[in-house]
């Protein structure tokens, strides 16, 4: 299944390639052309590849922050009274990005910047990232913020939420074209535990993040 957060890119270039594909077996006929074919049959995997969106069954429980996005945690930092928590996205992982918990929306702030690689801690502070603060409804009651950052692939990022909005836990939000970054940043605090550690693999709603005890 197709992500509906892709549009228009699923659509258009999975076209243009194929018809590139299929003119140049129509019009040329020549051998060196069959690797030419072989690559931008790769390129066309690829990219509904990267638009996926698997079935999931998602992880339910009100103690539990749940990854926002699938990909690798690069930094886990607590200063300033936050713990914040980054993950990149590489052009293999899914990239839609999922709520942490079930919340109400109370702010989304986008910011223009940079296309540093989303593996550079200052990435999330240089690129172009998009801020989602979510008051949770049950549990510790943290206003958190997940931030959508960009990177050197990267050129667009999607967010469907708004201020007023209601999000499940592990529910579908929006999504980063290409290489990407996602945090997740919420106050420190007595009986918050974190879950992960540098080099983990996480999935977006299945992968604890953060525990309250």
């Amino acid at each position: 299944m197709l992500t509906k957060y892709g549009l228009p890119q699923v659509a258009v270039f999975p076209s243009i390639v194929g018809c590139i594909i299929a003119l140049l077996a129509i019009f040329l006929r020549y051998w060196w052309i069959i690797p030419i074919e072989a690559l931008l049959l790769v390129v066309l995997i690829w990219i509904f590849s990267f638009f996926r969106d698997p079935g999931r069954i998602i992880a339910s429980d009100e103690n539990i922050l749940y990854s926002p996005c699938d990909g690798t945690v690069t930094e886990i930092k607590t200063e300033d009274g936050l713990i914040k928590v980054s993950m990149f996205l590489s052009i293999y992982n899914v990239h839609i990005n999922r709520s942490p918990c079930r919340a109400v929306v109370k702010k989304v702030i986008y910011k223009k910047g940079q296309f540093r690689n989303a593996n550079d801690p200052e990435s999330s502070r240089l690129n172009e990232a998009n801020d989602m603060e979510l008051e949770m409804l049950s549990g510790a009651g943290d206003v958190m913020t997940v931030r959508q950052v960009s990177g050197a692939v990267a050129r667009r990022i999607v967010c469907r939420a708004k201020p007023g909005d209601v999000l499940d836990q592990g529910q579908q939000y929006g999504m980063i074209k290409f290489g990407s970054r996602t945090e997740l940043i919420l106050p420190d605090g007595e009986n918050r535990e974190v879950c992960v550690k540098l080099g983990d693999k996480v999935r977006a709603g299945l992968t604890a993040i953060i525990r309250y005890g």
